[in-house]
């Protein structure tokens, strides 16, 4: 490939170590939750290949134990069988118990009862049983006995160690940057995926390009789909088509390249987030959008309400699952709207909504992935102190109504993509002054009131068609006048930090 590809082993604990320690330890009974079954079970048998002598043993509910030619099918069908297969071991004998979904049969009281009973007798023999679940479902009774490890989705090495020897396969040499860019845009999907999505690159267009990105993009989109938490947003906006927010522009600038090796190498610590107040119509979704356009990174939006479900402990679930999944697909960035009215404590949720919060919050707090929160919200009073504490964000910004300078780059920003040749040809001027207290949604509304104005009646329209589209709307500042002054005067109290150079 031209440049040899170097990768960082970092010292941290990887899900190798982990399963050798427990082993070691003598922990009975771990508990694995993914979808990669295949990839998990190589990395387990690798693991103890190289470090202990143990046998492995494979269970699943359709084909049972598989020995050997002579012996197949041991407790096919049967759980409970399964787990008094383990026991015919003599004591001394080392070894690991693979079992496959096997906690659909948890709720059975024997498998159950007999689990608690062969733990006991584990503690004091080499033996570990392993738990291969595609999720962590776990009664109350055996989460004392059962120990949870995680299984992340491929790291960066791991795919670029894929990348490699498909290139090789292929015959192929490619740009280091370019090799960079598809390993990055690779992380979050499984290995089995990602062979998936590359064999149907080469099948279409004989070689990996450029084009392969977006089918990887596309890939990564129907699986995040799939979740029906977060959504992957297309992200097309640009800072230059907001109107203002100099200050803000200004520190987005300074940190747009953060996430980079040379950030990492300087010593910078990865960015944690941002956390825009403001007026509804300001700009802050849009703004959210604008950085992951400009950031060249991938847009992740939560839909915070999908977070809580009907059942125990789902909500909780969910969220690891949106961490998770935030993370293997880091660097990203992740767009919480209206973040203040989603975590407002109901009553007779049996304390869902605070325990949801709260393990958000530890996340924020702890989390070391570079996973850049764009937040939003309307109401900064509504907000529980811990979320705007320090920690949480690297800063909050106040968005408030556009000054007569943002109105005027507001309305050149619209017009000049409505009617790129004709834009100057409206008064602008005119045009801002008569918008006072309007946001920036509002200004767009106006010019598209002018516009339904003049096609109705087959012509172009015209600054007359907008000055009457703006006499139409009636603008939120108005509507609720006390409160949207009050937040204002609080912006200016210097207790928050402003977008706008000029409020």
């Amino acid at each position: 490939m031209g440049k040899k590809f170097s990768i960082i082993n970092k010292k941290i604990m990887t899900f190798s170590d982990e399963l050798i320690l427990l082993l070691k330890a003598r922990y009975p009974l771990i508990y694995v939750s993914t979808q990669e079954e295949d990839r998990l079970e190589y990395i387990i048998r690798k693991s103890i290949q190289n470090l202990l002598s143990r046998g492995i043993f494979t269970w699943d509910f359709v084909d049972g134990y598989t020995l050997n030619i002579n012996s197949n099918n041991i407790a096919k069908r049967n759980p409970l069988q399964a787990l008094e297969f383990i026991e015919t071991f003599v004591p001394e004998t080392a070894n690991v118990f693979i079992l496959k979904d096997f906690q659909k049969f948890f709720n059975d009281i024997a498998v159950s009862r007999k689990l608690r009973n062969l733990v006991r007798v584990l503690k004091i023999q080499p033996k570990t049983i392993i738990i291969i679940a595609s999720n962590i479902t776990i009664p109350e009774e055996l989460r004392d006995i059962i120990t949870i490890i995680q299984f992340k989705l491929p790291q960066l090495d791991e795919i670029k160690n894929e990348l490699e020897k498909l290139l090789k396969s292929l015959n192929q040499e490619i740009d280091y940057k370019f090799f960079e860019l598809l390993a990055q845009a690779c992380q979050g999907l499984s290995l089995e995926r990602i062979r998936r999505v590359l064999a149907k690159t080469i099948a279409t267009y004989k070689i990996i390009d450029d084009r392969s990105i977006n089918l990887v993009l596309k890939e990564k989109s129907q699986l995040i789909s799939q979740t029906e938490i977060l959504e992957f947003w297309p992200a097309t906006e640009k800072l230059s088509y907001i109107g203002g927010l100099d200050n803000l522009k200004s520190w987005l600038k300074k940190r747009s390249n953060s996430f980079s090796e040379q950030a990492t190498n300087y010593g910078l610590p990865i960015p944690r987030g941002l956390l825009l107040v403001g007026i509804q119509g300001t700009g802050k979704s849009l703004t959210a959008k604008a950085i992951a356009n400009d950031w060249k990174l991938p847009l992740l939006r939560l839909d915070v309400g999908r977070l809580f479900g009907g059942f125990v402990g789902e909500s909780e679930e969910r969220v690891r699952q949106m961490t998770q999944i935030s993370e293997a697909l880091a660097p990203c960035i992740l767009w919480i709207d209206e973040i203040d009215k989603a975590f407002k404590e109901s009553k007779g949720d049996s304390g869902t909504t605070n325990r949801v919060f709260s393990t958000f919050l530890t996340w924020l707090s702890e989390k070391k992935s570079p996973v850049f929160i764009v937040a939003t919200a309307n109401d900064i009073s509504s907000l529980p102190l811990e979320i705007i504490r320090k920690g949480r964000f690297d800063e909050i910004f106040f968005i408030g109504l556009p000054t007569f300078e943002e109105r005027k780059m507001i309305f050149q920003i619209h017009l000049s993509m409505l009617r790129p040749d004709t834009w100057h040809a409206y008064d602008i001027n005119l045009l801002t002054t008569n918008s006072e207290n309007f946001s920036g949604a509002e200004i767009l509304q106006s010019i598209i009131e002018g516009m339904h104005f003049a096609f109705y009646e087959k012509r172009e329209f015209t600054t007359n068609d907008i000055l009457l589209g703006i006499q139409q709307i009636i603008p939120l500042a108005q509507v609720d006048e006390e409160k949207i002054e009050k937040l204002q005067n609080w912006a200016l109290s210097g207790r928050i930090r402003l977008a706008s150079k000029l409020l």
